[in-house]
């Protein structure tokens, strides 16, 4: 009796083959696979050198902490303060606004903290070998308003990536198990399979697994972002955003996009191997000429998230900052795979982003199927700018 995983395999491997060898694309395709096997193999020969440098510096500082803790020697007052200045960027969002002296093993903080970040300052300063007491002259404030110091930032939040060596680490212990356990037939082998599996997978995405997988991380499988500078108003490229419908005319990946009612819209783009995608969209956050975000229905099949913001440069353009999250069927393994098959994401929205450009700056691009857009076309009653094209 033929094994399901033996059938699952072989139909994988035909499905590649039919796809790979197809009279009038297969071509094409498999000069974009050895493409994308030739960049895998350059990034990972890159991450396992990045992983062993890592990994000796680590060993280097462990041996260092522990001939000190062992001699029983003071750490130099300047190197110290260094050391846990090198934590303040990982517990508060404003690590410029603390201010750093150590004497004798004791070191004192002063300047401004927001509240809820002193207690994870505080225990990620004790944790620095060398460190014996902690003097606290801290400001503390509830909120940023009217602190100029602790304006701006971001908040810090539980990171999920793990360091080069961590990942070296865990994918080598997961691949051990993985063979191991695949080599054998018992369900203690399975089980063992399955966890190396897993830890390969999250050592070489740096994601979690939940994500890796599309069960969990609600739209935020992958994340992609993107900048661009404009030689236009902010105005003239607010009220051209606005306009979904015109986006399939130089966005070469959307075949349709209708706007149903205030609010809510309609998309269809073209995913791998040429199958449509559909999805509806609501706006969630719009401050004009400034924030434009949306969210993808809870009904749709590609989970999906954004925000645009549009910024005034000094030469009187505009900065368009795109921050876009998505949750392909099987999360990061189907943004995965569709990379493999030409299907890259963030290099479709990077060359949207150009034919946008252009169209602001020359009044003309290219579209879908090599056909050429004017932006009189997109936006009756345009005419470019003096310095445009400049």
């Amino acid at each position: 009796m033929i094994r399901p995983v033996s059938l699952l395999g072989g139909a994988g491997v035909g499905a590649g083959l039919m796809y790979l060898l197809d009279p009038d694309r297969g071509r094409r395709r498999r000069a974009i696979t050895r493409d994308k096997a030739k960049s895998v193999v350059r990034q990972s020969s890159d991450a396992l050198s990045k992983a062993a440098r890592d990994l000796g510096n680590r060993a280097l500082g462990t041996a260092s902490v522990v001939r000190t803790n062992w001699s029983g020697e003071q750490v130099d007052d300047d190197v110290l303060a260094a050391r846990v200045r090198t934590q303040l960027g990982r517990a508060v969002s404003h690590p410029g606004a603390i201010e750093v002296s150590a004497e004798q093993g004791s070191v004192t903080l002063g300047g401004s903290v927001l509240r809820h970040e002193l207690d994870p300052l505080l225990s990620a300063i004790s944790s620095v070998p060398g460190v014996h007491e902690i003097r606290n002259e801290l400001a503390v404030h509830k909120g940023a308003r009217d602190i100029p110091e602790l304006q701006g930032g971001s908040s810090r939040e539980r990171s999920e990536n793990w360091n080069p060596a961590a990942r070296l680490v865990a994918g080598l212990a997961g691949g051990a198990m993985a063979v191991y356990g695949f080599s054998r037939r018992d369900p203690l082998s399975f089980a063992a399979a399955l966890v190396g599996t897993a830890l390969v997978t999250r050592a070489a995405t740096n994601t979690d697994i939940g994500r890796v997988l599309g069960i969990s991380g609600g739209r935020r499988a992958v994340d992609i972002v993107k900048t661009i500078e404009i030689n236009a108003p902010v105005e003239e490229v607010w009220d051209f955003w606005q306009n979904f419908e015109n986006f399939p005319r130089f966005m070469t990946h959307l075949k349709d996009v209708r706007v149903l009612d205030e609010g809510r819209s309609h998309w269809v783009a073209e995913g791998p191997a040429g199958v449509s995608v559909a999805w509806n969209a609501e706006i969630t956050r719009r401050i004009e000429n400034q924030v434009l975000a949306w969210k993808s229905t809870d009904d749709s099949l590609i989970r999906n998230a954004g925000i645009v913001r549009f910024d005034p440069t000094p030469n009187g353009g505009t900065r368009v900052h795109i921050r876009f999250s998505y949750n392909p069927p099987a999360g990061a393994v189907g943004h995965a795979v569709a990379w493999l098959l030409g299907r890259d994401a963030g290099r479709e929205m990077e060359d949207d982003l150009l034919r946008l450009k252009s169209l602001f700056e020359d009044g003309k691009t290219t579209g879908r199927e090599r056909r050429a857009v004017t932006r009189e076309e997109v936006m009756p009653g345009f005419e470019p700018s003096p310095e445009a094209g400049a």
